[in-house]
């Protein structure tokens, strides 16, 4: 195999996240004096408390058993975190050794001194971002690539122990366009269900999410389709007879959903709970708010839903 076929192939088979230091890390108290004191007495806190370690943020779990998964990947494939920050170098010395000292192999890094990170996310080649930050995140997706805010989960929220990685998707305006969204919203539940059944075989539009779902089944295609590290859900409000679209546009892709949830409506805030899932990703305020209480969650803000 040529140089350039060996790379190519070593692409197809990784994972890139970037990750902001307040998603990965707990910088309640850092990020206060921040907003109260300004920029000099931020990074006066930071440098006078660089030896004390962060505890962990939202992200951290997630971030912990993706990396993890190399272990089971080998020489195949690999899953890379880098962390993108709107410290300088100085104040972000403390977030690399607390990642360091967390036993996180992150070797890659941009610290933009305030200015948006957002720009080095495709320069990355990263398949995904999660920020802090809703005005990071919409930058990131507005350039093209999966973004989403991660937000502050209930004391509740439990962690979860095994190895496996299992992550959630809302359809629309995530992992689809929301074309079908907007036809919802305009016309309603039963112009919405005519049209869909009418275009099931017409495969919806890609959305946001559509590359980080691509990425994540070219690792699991690494595996045995029964002892997979990596675990993916369709969590969806579309009901029959709206469900044969999807279904035939995941196949029209070539992509292999673990597990599809057709609600019709109902809240998904219990179902991801049964799902154990590690993170979930919806367009919606209202779903989001809901689902954080029981698992982490980012929130897209894309689509007609957050115009």
């Amino acid at each position: 195999m040529s140089a350039d076929l060996k790379e190519a192939s070593q692409a197809a088979v990784r994972l890139i996240v970037a990750i902001s230091s307040r998603a990965l890390f707990d910088l309640t108290e850092s990020h206060r004096i921040f907003e109260a004191q300004g920029v000099q007495a931020y990074h006066e806190y930071q440098v006078a408390h660089e030896a004390e370690i962060l505890e962990p943020g939202v992200a951290f779990p997630l971030v912990r058993k993706l990396m993890n998964l190399n272990d089971s990947l080998g020489d195949r494939g690999r899953v890379e975190v880098i962390l993108l920050s709107r410290n300088s170098s100085d104040t972000g010395l403390r977030v690399l050794t607390s990642a360091h000292h967390h036993g996180l192999d992150i070797s890659r890094a941009a610290f933009t001194g305030g200015a948006s990170p957002y720009r080095y996310v495709s320069a990355f080649g990263a398949h995904l971002f999660l920020s802090a930050d809703p005005d990071d995140v919409r930058l990131a997706l507005a350039a093209g690539c999966a973004a989403a805010t991660v937000l502050p989960s209930s004391d509740a929220t439990p962690e979860h122990d095994d190895d496996q990685v299992r992550i959630a998707f809302d359809g629309d305006a995530v992992l689809f366009s929301d074309e079908a969204e907007r036809l919802y919203r305009e016309q309603g539940l039963a112009v919405f269900n005519e049209r869909e059944s009418a275009a099931a075989h017409e495969p919806l539009r890609e959305g946001p999410f559509k590359g980080l779902l691509v990425a994540i089944h070219q690792l699991q295609t690494l595996f045995p389709a029964d002892a997979s590290p990596l675990r993916t859900a369709l969590v969806t409000a579309r009901g029959a007879p709206s469900h044969e679209r999807v279904i035939r546009t995941l196949r029209a892709w070539g992509i292999r959903i673990d597990e599809a949830l057709f609600l019709g409506g109902l809240s998904k805030a219990r179902f991801l709970a049964a799902f154990d899932a590690d993170i979930f990703f919806d367009d919606q305020t209202h779903h989001c708010d809901a689902a954080r209480m029981h698992v982490a969650t980012g929130h897209v803000p894309h689509g007609v839903a957050n115009l």
